[in-house]
């Protein structure tokens, strides 16, 4: 989906949501000072250029900073960061356009390869009409100085259509279009902790998005991995500020995200590399769709895998639960959830409100007064060591930090609400204390989820983050 849509899509909703969020574009960054030992150690320096205060300067106290301010980061100056990396000396022309063409494949995504006017990167958008073209523009010289980026629009159709030749393209509208040098570049670090002082404080200052890491837009990740990268902070920082965690959890981010944003450079390099290469250097014409193919799952999202941590857990117990893998994104599954008798899929269950989930896959002689999930639900509820009854806040909600579902093999029409189900799965909520009744699930008759995510039958714990990554994988016995 573009880009544009997006943003517009996030931007709405925060003006809608209880918080009534609206950015504030008028406002640059000028640099910061950390103080450490104040409740607000930070100090911003803003200035107003646009407005009726258009000139003036401002200074903001905050506890946290999260720069998110592009590849020319401020922020990642006053930190000391460095953006390391180097431009590929090739260049792409870019456009988003409606146009009329004999070429037969123009609703496919598709890489177009010449062996005369090198290589298009093709990529039907949304509407039905509109679609994407990256247009090879070849080599750059070296003292080129960025004179490429000035490549004209009807310069970049008249690529494409050399390209393309024997078909043609006669652009009618030209929604955006841009050229640029594919640079590889990645941050040294996430955060202002440098190396020698790691774990002697933790961070304060953060960057995430291009600030820390910019690479070509072949892969479509550039707002992907940004955002994730958001997220990711978002909910730690949510932690950290709601006295949930402790401050060393945001150590975390800069150790999982560096690695993500090294893959992506990595597999970006390789990717656009490939679609560089003449069609005469390859030795097997399948080849280009071959590597896609393989590495599917980096732009759809699932090939990111955070390593063992605070957070992240062994892989000890992993074949309970093969297709749950510890530190990989939870892949949802079909169910059907009991009260209702409807088909939902797991996942989709789960919003982004900051909770851990715990998902149970109950043995087979479940539900019941005396299964193993029967005691560990009693023992979720009442053993001081339970997460539960240790981090949930005073007075606050069972599943206001955690939201424990259980899953039975069974049908929905086999289970029934009573004494039989732990109460932990039937937790009260509200003022009124209402019972919820949408955290117990069946298997869906037409794909269990026991057999399509490789859950043992004797049962198994899949402890998923608030960012929807798996924490750990365990047994309902070791309690």
């Amino acid at each position: 989906m573009n880009q544009a849509r997006v943003l517009v899509y996030l931007a709405e909703f925060a003006k809608n949501a209880s918080a009534r969020l609206e950015p504030d574009y008028g406002l640059e960054f000028l640099g910061l000072e950390v103080h450490d030992g104040e409740e607000y150690p930070i100090t911003d320096s803003l200035r107003h250029v646009s407005g009726h205060q258009e000139g003036q300067e401002r200074k903001v106290k905050a506890k946290y900073v999260v720069g998110c301010d592009g590849a020319h980061s401020r922020v990642r100056e006053s930190i000391g960061r460095k953006h390391t990396g180097k431009v590929a000396n090739h260049a792409w022309g870019v456009m988003d356009v409606l146009a009329t063409t004999d070429f037969p494949d123009i609703r496919t995504k598709c890489a177009i390869q010449s062996s005369t006017g090198g290589s298009i990167l093709h990529i039907p958008r949304e509407g039905g009409h509109l679609f994407r073209m990256y247009v090879d523009l070849g080599e750059v010289a070296e003292d080129d100085n960025r004179q490429i980026r000035k490549t004209s629009l009807e310069n970049i159709i008249a690529k494409a259509n050399q390209i393309l030749h024997p078909y043609t393209l006669e652009v009618k509208d030209c929604a955006w279009h841009t050229v640029y040098e594919v640079g590889h570049r990645v941050t040294d670090k996430f955060d202002d902790v440098a190396p020698e002082e790691g774990g002697s404080r933790t961070p304060r200052v953060f960057i995430a998005g291009d600030a820390c890491h910019t690479h070509s837009a072949k892969a479509g990740q550039g707002m992907n991995v940004s955002m994730q990268d958001g997220w990711n902070i978002a909910w730690k920082l949510g932690h950290v500020l709601s006295g949930a965690a402790p401050g060393s959890l945001l150590e975390t981010y800069s150790t999982e995200r560096q690695e993500v944003a090294q893959n992506l450079i990595n597999f970006d390099r390789e990717w656009s590399s490939l679609m560089a290469k003449r069609a005469e250097e390859f030795e097997n014409p399948q080849e280009l769709a071959d590597f896609y193919i393989k590495t599917a799952e980096f732009p759809a999202g699932f090939m990111t895998e955070y390593r063992e941590s605070m957070i992240t857990g062994s892989t000890e117990h992993q074949r309970l639960a093969s297709g749950f893998p510890v530190g990989k994104r939870f892949k949802s599954a079909p169910t059907m959830r009991v009260c209702d008798g409807n088909p939902v899929h797991l996942g989709h269950h789960a919003t982004a409100d900051g909770r851990w989930r715990i998902y149970v896959f109950a043995d087979s002689n479940s539900p019941g007064k005396d299964t193993r999930v029967a005691a560990w639900g009693e023992w979720m509820l009442k053993s001081p060591d339970s997460p539960v009854v240790k981090y949930t806040p005073e007075g606050a909600g069972l599943d206001t930090l955690f939201d424990v579902k259980v899953i039975f093999q069974q049908h929905h029409g086999d289970i029934e609400f009573g004494p039989r189900i732990p109460d932990i799965f039937m937790p009260k909520a509200g003022p009124f204390q209402l019972t919820d009744y949408e955290k117990v699930y069946a298997i869906d008759p037409e794909a269990d989820i026991f057999e399509a995510r490789a859950v043992d039958r004797n049962g198994a714990i899949v402890v998923v983050r608030p960012n929807q990554y798996v924490s750990q994988v365990t047994s309902v016995r070791l309690i």
